[in-house]
């Protein structure tokens, strides 16, 4: 059975990715300016302000249904998504601990952190290489 996703659909996640993007890279250079240190700074208050959207929009969904699914995949999948990634990690690992699956949410977040940072130092190594 082949699940086809609405033109709409796929038009406000591509909308909210573009808003997301270009507001994660405007941030990231305006905080480094600022901030001008070795400490990512840019990327850590996109990291940190990404987990509070998303946080808000599931709640705003969640409390009485304030917000339509189109305007959650627009937020959520979309703005939230690309501006970081690193917010929905946080929103899963949230919700194994809120299931009670303490060691599914160990093993996703230091595989997840390890792996990253391994595969990311594989990938610039056989880059180099070649």
């Amino acid at each position: 059975m082949q699940h086809c996703i609405p033109m709409k659909d796929i038009l406000l996640i591509g909308l909210g990715g573009f808003l997301g993007s270009t507001s994660r890279y405007f941030t990231q250079v305006y905080v480094d300016q600022i901030f001008m240190s070795k400490f990512p700074a840019g990327t850590y208050l996109v990291n940190i302000a990404g987990c509070f959207f998303i946080g808000l929009i599931y709640g705003f969904a969640e409390r009485e249904h304030l917000l339509h699914a189109e305007t959650r995949m627009f937020l959520a999948v979309g703005f939230c998504g690309s501006f970081t990634t690193f917010s929905t990690f946080a929103h899963e690992n949230l919700k194994l601990m809120s299931e009670g699956n303490i060691i599914t949410l160990l093993t996703y977040t230091l595989m997840s952190v390890a792996l990253g940072i391994f595969f990311t130092y594989l990938g610039i190594i056989i880059a180099r290489s070649m």
